[in-house]
């Protein structure tokens, strides 16, 4: 298991987040992070025509790139 991967869980653990109510009253959808990146670090995200990249950072926060 890499620094990153225990990092993230540990993360994880600590502040496990929950969805948010929204002014609807109703819950959005909440993925846990760990289910979409599995064992990797960056993952590609298709929007429309568009290729973005999400990426968890050493430090274990996320972050977007067009």
């Amino acid at each position: 298991m890499s620094e990153n991967t225990s990092r993230r869980d540990e993360l994880h653990d600590v502040g496990a987040a929950e969805a948010k109510e929204p002014s609807g009253g109703t819950k959005s959808p909440c993925i846990d992070s760990r289910q979409l990146f599995g064992d990797r670090d960056e993952i590609a995200i298709q929007h429309g025509d568009q290729v973005y990249r999400l990426k968890i950072t050493r430090y274990g926060r996320l972050i977007l790139n067009k």
